[in-house]
Order: C-alpha cells, then sequence, then structure tokens
C-alpha cells in the first residue's frame, strides 16, 4: 500500500419493479459524498460523478480522466439536462432534488417542465452471487411521472463518450452496431486492440468494447453530441448517420454513442426505462503468461451477446436481490454503530469491490485480484487485501481466498525464491511476478498468516491453511526470529519511511504466530500448536514491557515520547486470543480520544495525516460503543466535508480533510471490521 511505490496518483428498456418510497428509504440515504459511484464492475470499467448535482459537469473515470455520460429530458419541446456537463447548446440543467445512495445503487431525483424524474445507477455486486457480480454490465434506471397533474410529452436522451474505450484522447477508435435478441447495441473500442497490452496506474483501458444496449424501439445516433442533441431539440428523436459501411465507422476524434426514447404522453402513473452500460474486455488478466476471463465467461459456453440478454431479462430478480442486500446492509451497520458508520459502510461497499476483478484460474479457481490504485498500480497487492478482508470476512471468504490464492501460488511454484512472502505478483493486469522493489518480511509473512487464519475461524475448518501449511509454516519461522523487535524495515504504511522496532509491526508478528498455533491446534499438530501459542504468549508479554511509555504505548521500541496507531491489536480481540489485558486496550483507546484530530486519529506522532482504514480498526479497540463512535466520526466528517472531489481517499490529512494522494481503492474495506465483530463471523472476546 505503498507512497514508495509512487507517489501520485439500447439501453434495455423494459418494464421494472416500482419502488415505492418507503422501499427505498429503508435502505437509501442522502448525504453529501467526496465522489458518488455511478458505474462501478472493475478498475478499468469506473465511472463516477465528482460533484453533488449530477448536471454541474462531466462523469469522470476514477483517475479523474474524462468518461463522458450525460443524460436528457424533453418535455414537451424542451430539453432539460439530466447529467453531464454544459454543453455548447444553451440547455437548461432539470433541478435536482435529491441523491441518495445504498450499498448497490446511486439515487437521483430531478424537477423539470412539470415532471418528476428519477435517475438510478445500479450496480449488482452481490457477493453471494459471483457470476452477477462478475458480468461486466450496469444499469441505469429511468423513471418519469408527472408532477401537475397535467399529461406531457417526454423523450429520454442517453449518451456515452468513445473515451470509455481508449486509454487517451488521441488513440484511433471504431464503432459498430448489432442486436442481442430483442435489444440493439452501439459499441465503440481502439482500433488497435492489444489486448491486455498495457499494464500501470494512470492507465485506463484501451481494448475491448464498451456497448451502450438499448431495446430496438429507441432511435440511434453515432457522433457529435452537441448535433445528435440539436436534432433531439427538433424532433424527439435521433437519426444513424449515413456511413460507406452501416456497421463500422472508423475515427480518431471523440464521439458519442447517443440513444433516444419516446415515452410518448406521461401523466401521473410512472413510465419506466431502462439502459444498460457493458464493457466486454475479451480477457481481463496476464496470470504468469496466460490470458484469464472474467468469472461470467469462465466456461467459454455464453457469448457477449447471450450475457446481455440475460443481464436484462434477469434484472427484477437481481433488483429484488439488490433491495434485500442494501436494505440488510444498511440494518447491520446501523446495529454496528450509528447513522454515520451505516453511511460510510454504504459509500465503501461498492468502491471495495470494485477494485478488483474476479476471473477463473486456468483449474476453475476463483481469484480476485486487486489493483493498487493511485499508489503504484501493483496487482494482488498482500498489504492491500489486509486492509480490505473485513468486508470479505463479513460476507463471503471465497474472495479473500481469491485474493490469497495468486500469493500462494506464486511462492509454491518456485517463482518467487525469497524465503518471506512476497508483496504482490505484478502491475495490473499483468500478473506475472512482484513488481514492488522493496520487500517487507514481516508485513507479509504476518498478514498472510493472519488472513488465513481469520479464513479458517469463519469457516469453521482449517482446510484452506492445510492447502497451503508447507509456506505458512516456512512464514512464521520469520515471524519467530525477526517479529518481536523488527530490523529497519517497511510495513504497510511505508509512505511513512522505513522504521526499526515499529511496536505496531510487532504486534502482527506475535498475533501472527498465535494465529498459526491456531490453526496448528485445528489441524491436529499439537506440539506446534502448543510451540506457538507460548511463544505468542511471552512475546506478548514482553511487547507490553518494551512499547510502555506511561499513559501510552511508543510507536517504537525505545523511543519514548512517540505513539501510534495499534490496529494489528484487533486481531486478538477477534480470535479471543486473550494476549493482552484489556488495560492495554483500554490506554491506547483513551490516548486516541487525546490525540485526535477534527478529521481523525493521525495515523502515529510523526505526522498529522492518517489513514481512515486504520482508524476504523483502531476504534475496534473499544469495548464501549461510545468510544467507537468518538473515533469513527471524524471519518465521516472527512468523508463528507473534504474538499477533495476524488472517490474516497483513504490517506488524509487530519486538520483540514485533504486527501492526500490514494484514492478509489480497496482498503475502504476495513471499514467493514465493526461489522465483522457484531456479525460474530469469527470468535470475538
Amino acid at each position: 500500500m505503498s507512497l514508495l511505490k509512487s507517489c501520485q496518483y439500447p439501453a434495455v428498456f423494459t418494464l421494472l419493479v416500482l419502488l415505492t418510497t418507503a422501499n427505498l428509504s429503508a435502505q437509501s440515504v442522502a448525504f453529501r459524498a467526496p465522489a458518488y459511484p455511478l458505474v462501478t464492475v472493475d478498475p478499468y470499467f469506473s465511472i463516477w460523478s465528482m460533484t453533488d448535482t449530477l448536471n454541474a459537469e462531466d462523469t469522470k473515470h476514477w483517475t479523474l480522466r474524462p468518461y463522458p455520460i450525460s443524460a436528457y429530458i424533453r418535455v414537451d419541446g424542451i430539453v432539460y439536462r439530466l447529467m453531464g456537463g454544459k454543453e455548447s447548446r444553451k440547455i437548461a440543467p432539470a433541478m435536482q432534488q435529491s441523491c441518495k445512495m445504498s450499498a448497490t445503487a446511486t439515487t437521483y431525483t430531478f424537477s423539470c417542465g412539470g415532471v418528476s424524474t428519477e435517475l438510478i445507477f445500479r450496480s449488482p455486486l452481490l457477493l453471494d452471487q459471483p457470476d452477477i457480480l462478475s458480468r461486466p454490465v450496469n444499469y441505469v434506471n429511468f423513471s418519469v411521472r408527472s408532477a401537475d397533474k397535467r399529461v406531457h410529452n417526454v423523450q429520454l436522451f442517453f449518451s456515452a463518450s468513445s473515451h470509455i474505450g481508449i486509454d487517451l484522447e488521441g488513440q484511433e477508435s471504431e464503432w459498430s452496431q448489432g442486436d442481442a435478441g430483442n435489444m440493439h447495441w452501439l459499441r465503440t473500442g481502439s482500433t488497435a486492440q492489444r489486448i491486455l497490452g498495457k499494464k500501470g496506474d494512470d492507465v485506463r483501458i484501451d481494448w475491448g468494447y464498451f456497448y451502450l444496449v438499448a431495446k430496438d424501439k429507441a432511435s440511434f445516433n453515432v457522433g457529435n453530441k452537441d448535433l445528435a442533441l440539436k436534432v433531439f431539440a427538433e424532433k424527439g428523436m435521433l437519426e444513424m448517420p449515413r456511413t460507406s459501411s452501416p456497421t463500422e465507422q472508423i475515427s480518431n476524434k471523440i464521439y458519442h454513442l447517443s440513444m433516444a426514447y419516446d415515452l410518448e404522453a406521461v401523466d401521473n402513473k410512472k413510465v419506466e426505462k431502462q439502459v444498460l452500460l457493458a464493457y466486454d474486455d475479451i480477457h481481463s488478466i496476464n496470470y504468469f503468461g496466460e490470458k484469464l476471463n472474467a468469472w461470467w465467461r469462465r466456461d467459454g459456453k455464453i457469448s457477449f451477446e447471450n450475457m446481455l440478454e440475460k443481464a436484462a431479462t434477469e434484472y427484477p430478480v437481481i433488483q429484488e436481490n439488490c433491495l434485500k442486500f442494501d436494505k440488510e446492509l444498511y440494518k447491520s451497520a446501523l446495529k454496528a454503530g450509528n447513522e454515520s458508520y451505516a453511511r460510510l459502510c454504504i459509500l465503501a461497499y461498492r468502491q471495495c469491490i470494485a477494485a478488483h476483478k474476479l476471473v477463473a484460474a486456468p483449474d476453475g479457481t476463483p481469484l480476485f485480484f486487486s489493483k493498487e490504485n493511485f499508489s503504484n498500480g501493483s496487482i494482488a497487492t498482500v498489504d492491500v487485501t489486509y486492509p480490505s478482508a473485513p468486508l470479505f470476512l463479513a460476507y463471503n471468504t471465497m474472495y479473500l481466498k481469491g485474493m490469497l490464492e495468486p500469493i500462494f501460488y506464486y511462492a509454491e511454484s518456485g517463482r518467487w525464491e525469497k524465503m518471506m512472502a512476497p508483496h504482490d505478483v505484478g502491475t495490473y493486469p499483468s500478473a506475472n511476478g512482484q513488481t514492488y522493489p522493496h520487500d517487507m518480511p514481516v508485513e507479509e509473512c504476518g498478514n498472510m498468516i493472519l488472513l488465513t487464519a481469520a479464513v479458517c475461524a469463519v469457516d469453521g475448518n482449517a482446510d484452506y491453511a492445510k492447502k497451503h501449511w508447507a509456506m505458512l509454516s516456512q512464514w512464521v519461522q520469520f515471524l519467530e526470529t525477526e517479529g518481536l523487535d523488527p530490523k529497519d524495515q517497511l510495513c504497510t504504511d511505508d509512505f511513512a519511511g522505513r522504521l526499526a522496532r515499529n511496536a505496531n509491526l510487532s504486534l502482527k508478528a506475535i498475533l501472527g504466530i498465535a494465529a498459526y498455533a491456531r490453526m496448528a491446534e485445528m489441524l491436529g499438530e499439537t506440539e506446534k500448536a502448543t510451540k506457538y501459542k507460548a511463544m505468542a504468549t511471552d512475546f506478548a508479554k514482553k511487547w507490553q514491557e518494551m512499547a510502555a511509555d506511561g499513559d501510552h504505548y511508543m510507536l517504537a521500541f525505545g523511543q519514548p515520547g512517540t505513539w501510534s496507531q495499534k490496529y494489528n491489536l484487533v486481531w486478538d480481540k477477534l480470535f479471543g486470543f486473550e494476549l493482552f489485558p484489556s488495560a492495554v486496550y483500554e490506554k491506547e483507546v483513551a490516548w486516541y480520544k487525546k490525540v485526535q484530530q477534527k478529521y481523525g486519529l493521525p495515523l502515529d506522532s510523526r505526522k498529522t495525516y492518517t489513514k481512515s482504514d486504520w482508524i476504523l480498526w483502531s476504534a475496534v479497540l473499544a469495548d464501549d460503543k461510545k468510544d467507537f463512535l468518538a473515533l469513527m466520526e471524524p471519518v465521516y466528517l472527512f468523508a463528507t466535508e473534504s474538499p477533495s472531489r476524488v472517490p474516497l481517499g483513504d490517506w488524509h490529512e487530519t486538520l483540514d480533510g485533504k486527501h492526500i494522494g490514494m484514492q478509489a481503492r480497496s482498503v475502504v474495506g476495513g471499514y467493514f471490521m465493526k461489522m465483522l465483530v457484531v456479525k460474530k463471523r469469527m470468535r470475538v472476546k
């Protein structure tokens, strides 16, 4: 999770299930976000609104490059802008009345020309349904009704830029059109089609094809959006330009795929339509020389067009499942914390999952690859998996296993020749071996052992540990010899620089040793269990003496007057090891409350910046819910007041709330640590 690494940073129209206000408010809440998720599929297919009103500015990729999608409504011959930035024609913006978010959706309501319009952006990221979660399809649902009891003549216009199929403006691209069942689609992509040809951090996909899908009754246009809008304003429909080839056109300029639909007479009864936005990446990950497919197409038996048909046909059931899940998550988060905590979980949910790609290994094993967004672009980074793990431990360990498996494979295959655990397996989307130039011996060994033990605790058996027992046994030796008093080295907080005798890193080693002992016990290896349990107990006693500094514990042994968040201590509580007395927790929590700033608890005494994921871990050390809320609330304040309009950043300044460099990362899955505790998925003291 590394700043040393590089400090930078048609629409299918179908009748939908009507959402009642009561049903929506049960799981969808209004609050100001630093950025609003609209399309969240994977690190490449990702579109956000960076402003509080959807029609104030063009939408963007999480890297802040333009990814414009726009929507307009024509009411009784007058056109209003629902979504997107200002166009060359002077079109009045619709009045946005609200914006609400749930775990799987962002919902906007507008008023204009005597009608009320609702736009719902739905990302069906259902962790218990990997086939649906892995489909590169998001839904945009329109709902229009009269607001003044009069009948209005209404048309809708939706447009998407060819930016979405290329990395940088100026790349040559092409478009084509076709049918999928009773649907019609337009698509755009680069002409070169160098599949998996690029890797890096500030990089967007430039292979495969972006699809705009609509029912065949819609009208279409490909070309200049302003010209298409002029035709729409005059006629309420679009016209496809004449070309030498009716199915393909090549251009090196940015153009738009547009569609329009005539709702005709709209009265008090809602008229609902739908747009599908999809991306066919063809192949998703380069895994040690093999091109892996997304999970949904793992057997190669379904075409992209057939998948689109299924996605459209199954939407009513998908929506029902999303609404049910949204309600469950909101209720659980509310119980675990309060309204602010529930909102943080809602904000983190789609971002965390969509910073990954779910694919099938050559043997069919699910692999869930993370990308280090704006912290160097590494793929399957162990110390990014570590903070994001609570979300997946709380809902489905399959995904956490899918994050760990590439690291185990890399180490066990002999491609990784060092004795300690690797940091990553490459640079996204190329997983061909570690590219980060620095090792983190105690950090990554501890992470892999603790996360494997957590999987076993949730699953209720040690089958996963047994599969990788030889490697786990090798890595625990690093913790045994190097963990109690770590030498000068990097840890997951490497943007803060190297540090010797790191007290929090020592905690990771101690609890990693205890976790190994727990797995050995589950596997019936009594001798190892006894040895490492005794070792962890002894190390824990020594730690308390070495780290003590009056009313708190030091940042590093031998450095009185320093302090740090001891977020690694949370595993003692989760596993119920009881290596540390409650007085240790109480002392640290009291100190955190004393030194925290307006926008959160600093990471340690060296700087005033922080990592919000670690704050949510540290807050779980509190037994009193009031103390948990006292540490959590400043993070919510940061999320809702930060002047940095980017997808949620996890590294920010606690004095002014400005994000520092990392954004849209999976580590916000760490916000679910309290949910994991409340759900009692693991043994908790």
